[in-house]
Order: C-alpha cells, then sequence, then structure tokens
C-alpha cells in the first residue's frame, strides 16, 4: 500500500478498551491540570514508559500498540493524550543516556522527562566535566508533572542536549492558550546550574537498543503526533454526529497502524530506511491535518449554539484540536 493511499472504507477499528471510569473521564472536562486520579493511573500503567527499554522499568512497546494506546487517550481527552504522548517522548530518550545514568533516573518512583526542542540557552564548560547552564525555554508540555526537564543548549557552534532534575529548573507558568489547557505546557528557566557532563546527550547516539530506537526519530514524532490528532477528531465527529468524518479518521488510523507494523518488520529484517519513504510519511501526516482541519471547520456548524458554549465537550474538543494543530511539526509555514 503506498503512503498516500487510504484504505477502502470500512470500519476497521477494533472495539476500544476502557481505560477510564466515567467519573475519571468526567474531571477532564475543562481541567487546567490533569487530576491526581487520572496521574495515579497513567504512573500504573506505565504509560509514560511506554518507549522506555525493560531493563529500565519501561514497557517496550512494539511502536503499533502504542500508536493505537496514545489514539485511544487522545480520543478521550486531548490535553491527556498530548501530555501522555509528549512525555513518553521525553522518556524515549533513555536510550540516548549512558546506562548508568539511565538505570539512575528510571529507577525514580513515577518518573516523567519533558522539555522543550527548542535552543533557549547556552551551556558553558567549566571543565573537562562540567557545563554552566543558563537560559530560558518554552512549550514544556506536562511541567506541573514533571520529574526532569530536558533542554537544548548551545555549547560553542554545537546543540547538546541536557536532562535536569525538577530542583534545578524555575516553571514559569505561562501558558494561556485557549485549548490543551490541562497540558499545563508552560516555560522553564535554567540560572547558573552546573551539571556533569554525564546528563547530556545526543539524538543520534544510542546506548541501549529496544523495540524503537531503531526507527528515525523524525517518523516517530510524526506518527506520535498523528494519532494524538486522529483521536480527538474521532472523539469530535462521535460528539457532532458526522458519519463521514468519523470513517475518514478511522481509516487514516489503519492506515497510520498499517505503516508501523511494516515499520516494525522492516527493523526485523535489518533494512535500512528510504529517505523517500520517510519524507512520504512525513508528507502524508501534513495532508492529513490539512484534511482534518478542512472537516473540523465544515463540521463545527452542526453543533448549534450549544457548541459555542467553553463548558460544552464539543467546544473544548475543538478548542484542543486548534491548539494542538499549531505544534510547528506539520504547521505550514
Amino acid at each position: 500500500m503506498q503512503i498516500n493511499q487510504l484504505p477502502p472504507k470500512t470500519i476497521c477499528i477494533k472495539m476500544q478498551q476502557q481505560l477510564f471510569s466515567p467519573n475519571e473521564q468526567a474531571q477532564l472536562l475543562n481541567a487546567d491540570k490533569l487530576p491526581a486520579d487520572i496521574m495515579k493511573v497513567i504512573h500504573r500503567e506505565k504509560w509514560l514508559l511506554m518507549w522506555v527499554a525493560k531493563k529500565f522499568n519501561g514497557l517496550d512497546l512494539p511502536f503499533s500498540q502504542g500508536l493505537d494506546l496514545l489514539y485511544q487517550l487522545a480520543k478521550i481527552d486531548g490535553s491527556l493524550g498530548w501530555l501522555v504522548t509528549l512525555c513518553a517522548g521525553a522518556n524515549y530518550f533513555s536510550k540516548n543516556l549512558a546506562p548508568q545514568i539511565a538505570t539512575e533516573i528510571f529507577s525514580t518512583s513515577h518518573v516523567c522527562l519533558g522539555g522543550s526542542g527548542m535552543v533557549g540557552g547556552t551551556a558553558e564548560a567549566i571543565n573537562a566535566h562540567e557545563f554552566r547552564i543558563n537560559g530560558k525555554w518554552k512549550y514544556a508540555t506536562g511541567s506541573s508533572h514533571l520529574t526532569h526537564f530536558t533542554l537544548n543548549a548551545k555549547v560553542c557552534d554545537e546543540i547538546v542536549s541536557f536532562v535536569l532534575p525538577k530542583e534545578k529548573v524555575t516553571i514559569i507558568p505561562d501558558w494561556t492558550s485557549m485549548g490543551m489547557r490541562a497540558t499545563n505546557t508552560f516555560s522553564f528557566e535554567v540560572t547558573d546550574v552546573v551539571v556533569s557532563q554525564k546528563y547530556s546527550f545526543r539524538y543520534d547516539q544510542f546506548f541501549t537498543q529496544d523495540n524503537t530506537s531503531e526507527i528515525p526519530f523524525v517518523v516517530f514524532a510524526d506518527l506520535t503526533l498523528l494519532v494524538n490528532y486522529i483521536g480527538m477528531a474521532q472523539s469530535f465527529a462521535e460528539k457532532v454526529g458526522s458519519s463521514t468524518m468519523q470513517l475518514y479518521a478511522e481509516n487514516v488510523l489503519t492506515k497510520i497502524v498499517t505503516i508501523a507494523k511494516e515499520i516494525e518488520q522492516q527493523i526485523a529484517n535489518n533494512q535500512s530506511f528510504d529517505p523517500k519513504n520517510i519524507q512520504a510519511i512525513h508528507s502524508f501526516g501534513e495532508a492529513t491535518v490539512e484534511k482534518l482541519c478542512e472537516y473540523f471547520a465544515q463540521t463545527y456548524p452542526m453543533a448549534g449554539i450549544a457548541a459555542s458554549r467553553t463548558t460544552s465537550p464539543i467546544n473544548q474538543v475543538f478548542r484542543d484540536f486548534f491548539t494542538a494543530t499549531q505544534h510547528a511539526n506539520f504547521r505550514k509555514k
């Protein structure tokens, strides 16, 4: 099947499991932070460790299985799915850390990494083994729940990533977007923090092999974000009653899972990734998000005046989706 080709128009999504009770789901409506009951389930089920090797206390899920879980979470609530996706995505960097450091960090109860992909500061080498970090970084999803912050800093003429415990970071509660309110996607600041070189890492250097370590990070990012958009779209379509939008979302999800399973097979066969296929997956994601935006805009008027109330579940999904699609990954410049 070609990347830009959707499956036949059939209902092909399996029955979704019940991840939260109705009472737990009700707490997510217009929440400014993920409730403690929800976070308790997230940590109990180790969802933030879905991409972490089992030797570091992770689940090490197959790629297709993890994508299906992220879709289900985003369908329940946009902020829920997004926070788990990005924090699990930050925990993914366990494989980029030296094994002794990964063991140290991931032995901690309820470990949760998160941070910014931006270059917001500098790391000054003060000796052969330590750096002094200063700077401010935006858009750290899940800031209120993080145990460690990841950041990119400029070291001379290159960019190096670091992981810092939350005690070394000052959170700036400046997330005022119309949607995804419960993600607590705050900025954070670091002032004159000295950190050992042991807590630095590079995106393209791996120390641990697991189910996702061979997947190009751009593909990993594309598909994990894309299932979030599909989950929110499916939730919106069901609430509004648009069977056309539902069917489109279901078919796209089936295609994503097919791509993920093909990637798993490719890795099992020790096959390299064709740059053209990597670009084709990204283009497929861009086209999908563009189409979903059209569906949201065309379908929203069907919901009536009640959907304009900020207390409406339909309104929340609408706001969440159009906030999430401002992420730089698929946003057209």
